[in-house]
This record gives C-alpha cells, sequence and structure tokens, in this order.
C-alpha cells in the first residue's frame, strides 16, 4: 500500500523546524571549507518501521539544491539495529547543518509508524481499525497523522474543522438530540459522532442516527450490547468507536466486541522515538 506524502502540508513544520535550529547561521559549520564534499548516511540503532524518508528531500532541498539522497529502504519498512536507511551526498556544510533537524523529525515519526505497526498487527484478522486522535503534539500533527498511516493505522479527523465531534462538553452544555438537530443543520456535508458514556446516552445517540457512536470508557459487556442493539437498525446503523484506556494488550479483545473502530491517543502521545544516528563516512 502506497501512503502519499504531502510536501505542502509538511513544509510548513519543515521551515518552522529549520528556523528553530539554524536561526541566522549555523556558526559551527560556517567554519569548514564551503567547497569540501561528503557522503553521510543515516543508520538505525534499534528496530522498528521507518517514517518519514521524504522528509529528507524537503529538510535538504532547502538547505542545498546540490545535495543528492539515495533510499535504502523504503517507507513503512520494517528495520532491524543498524540497517543504513539512507545515503546523503553533497556540501559537508550543507549534510550537517540539515542532520538534526532530519533525525528530529524521523525518530518521532518512526516511533509513532512502530507503535502504530504493533496496534494494526494486534487487530489483525478482525474487521476493526485502529485510529488515532488529535492528541499530537502541537505543529507536528500532519507528520504524525501520516506516520500513523505509514504503520497501518487510520486518521480520525484532523482537526476541529473536518468532523462535527460532540462530545461530554458540548452534551453538558446543549444535550445529545439537540446537538445532532444543529450540526446537520449548520454542516449537512460533514460526518457526526456523538460521545456517550452510558447506556441512556448510547440511546439517545443511537435513535439520532449519527454516522458515529463513540463509547467512551465503556465495558466490553456494554460494548458487545451496543453492537447488538446497532445492528438492529441494519445497514442504515451508524458505526461505533471505542475509546478510552484501550492499550497493546486490550486492543484485540476491544476489536472482538464487534465494534467497528478503536481510538487510541497513545499513538501520538506515548510512542517511543526511534534512536536513528548520521554519520559521514571516511573518504
Amino acid at each position: 500500500m502506497v501512503i502519499r506524502f504531502d510536501p505542502k502540508a509538511a513544509a510548513p513544520i519543515i521551515e518552522l523546524a529549520l528556523k528553530e535550529d539554524i536561526g541566522k547561521e549555523d556558526v559551527t559549520s560556517a567554519l569548514l571549507d564551503p567547497k569540501e564534499k561528503s557522503t553521510a548516511e543515516i543508520v538505525t540503532r534499534e528496530d522498528g518501521v521507518i517514517a518519514g524518508l521524504p522528509v529528507i528531500a524537503e529538510v535538504y532541498k532547502r538547505i542545498s539544491s546540490n545535495t543528492v539522497i539515495t533510499f535504502k529502504v523504503k517507507e513503512g519498512a520494517r528495520v532491524t539495529k543498524g540497517t543504513r536507511i539512507a545515503l546523503i551526498k553533497g556540501s559537508t556544510n550543507a549534510i550537517l547543518t540539515g542532520e538534526r533537524t532530519v533525525l528530529n523529525l524521523m525518530s518521532i515519526m518512526s516511533g509513532i509508524a512502530t507503535i502504530s505497526s504493533h496496534y494494526a498487527k494486534a487487530v489483525a484478522g478482525t474487521k476493526c481499525k485502529v485510529y488515532d486522535t488529535r492528541k499530537t503534539v502541537p505543529g507536528l500533527r500532519y507528520l504524525s497523522k501520516y506516520a500513523v498511516k505509514v504503520g497501518g493505522c487510520e486518521n480520525h479527523r484532523m482537526g476541529l474543522y473536518d468532523m462535527v465531534l460532540i462530545k461530554d462538553n458540548h452534551i453538558e452544555a446543549s444535550g445529545i438530540t439537540k446537538s445532532l438537530f444543529k450540526a446537520r443543520e449548520k454542516y449537512p456535508k460533514l460526518p457526526v459522532m456523538v460521545e456517550t458514556e452510558n447506556w441512556l446516552q448510547y440511546l439517545e445517540a443511537l435513535a439520532g442516527l449519527p454516522d458515529f457512536i463513540l463509547l467512551d470508557n465503556m465495558n466490553l459487556q456494554m460494548m458487545r450490547k451496543a453492537v447488538k442493539t446497532a445492528a438492529l437498525l441494519g445497514k442504515e446503523r451508524p458505526q461505533l468507536e471505542a475509546s478510552g484506556g484501550i492499550t497493546l494488550k486490550s486492543v484485540l479483545q476491544v476489536a472482538k466486541t464487534g465494534v467497528d473502530r478503536i481510538s487510541v491517543g497513545a499513538l501520538t502521545h506515548s510512542y517511543k522515538n526511534m534512536d536513528l544516528s548520521m554519520e559521514i563516512l571516511k573518504k
């Protein structure tokens, strides 16, 4: 499966990261002879799933147009410690200036892709899919969600603008039925999800036929009951999504209740950065 990388969506993140790191000038790399050429390699220091190869090219094209990058693995590849990821040829100054930005972004993205691959594998063989959330590091959302897809899981809404998600505080302020009516009236083309925390809320939401119902922190027995009840509506039923405290150990049990989706914030807030390094090769 090919996951398409959008350079335009990534551009603000990459440009901010470079500006943050370089400032006015990389004063250490400026000590080097500007004509000096080198080859560097990016290598893994642990096992995992690689995400962010396009970032390497996007970083270096902003530093030096003469940099040549050769990828040694494919995006989404499962790699072992010591795997060579890419070769970078060009100005030594340029290579070193972009080093930390490349490694920072790729280590985050590969960490997210790796944990996402574990969750995807855990529910393989079921009809359920695991989704991310908006619990991302501010400013890194596009790259984080891209990495989730590379790892084999799915993307939830990108922000507050592409899905109506009626959550507990909205319900407290306006109620489920009223909020559903307003959502359809004001945003008829957007999908609508309602978060429910108990059985009465679930039944009220189900009666309103939103596109999705979120089962927040419900136990397995209640999830199974919710699935059976929704099935009575046939093809018109909302899709059911489980959420709240679901871990890698429990995700398969939740998937087996029959829910359509599981959202896991841990994909983008509790990952471990992959340890990557960049080294200039001896001539």
